[in-house]
This record gives structure tokens, sequence and C-alpha cells, in this order.
């Protein structure tokens, strides 16, 4: 499974890194041409990626999935009352 992610802030990574060791299978980000890609438990590889542009987080874990996709909803119900 592949969801496609903007970045704003090292919060938003670090929260992705602290998930990434809670999933029952691994996570990767990548860029948007598969060129890099990293194992997202990996804080320091998290650094590899340019940040200015989404970017993929691939797993076959569904709570990592429903996770994220939460985590996408209320940064946007935050942004909406901001």
């Amino acid at each position: 499974m592949v969801l496609e992610l903007k970045f704003d802030s090292i919060s938003e990574l670090a929260e992705l890194q602290r998930l990434a060791v809670q999933a029952d299978k691994p996570v990767y980000i990548a860029n948007e041409d598969d060129s890099i890609r990293v194992d997202a438990r990996s804080f320091l590889g998290l650094f590899a990626l340019d940040y200015s542009k989404p970017l993929k987080v691939i797993t076959d874990s569904l709570y990592a999935m429903r996770m994220l996709e939460i985590q996408q909803r209320n940064r946007a119900a935050h942004m909406a009352h901001a």
C-alpha cells in the first residue's frame, strides 16, 4: 500500500518514525520517482529525502496505514480551525 504525504515539520517526521517502530510490518518512505527509499524506522535515514515535495509512504501494515490516515485527518482538522 502506498500513501502520498507532505511533511511540514520535524515533529511530523518523528511521528512517522515512532509509528514505523510500532508497525507490525516494515514501513518505507520514498521520493516521487522511487530513486531514494529509506526505512522509516531510521530517523537519520529520513533526512536523506527532499521534504519540499510530497513523499510516498510504502507499507503492507494495515495498522500503519490507518494511523497515518488518522494523523492526516487530524492535521487537516487542526489547519481548518487555525
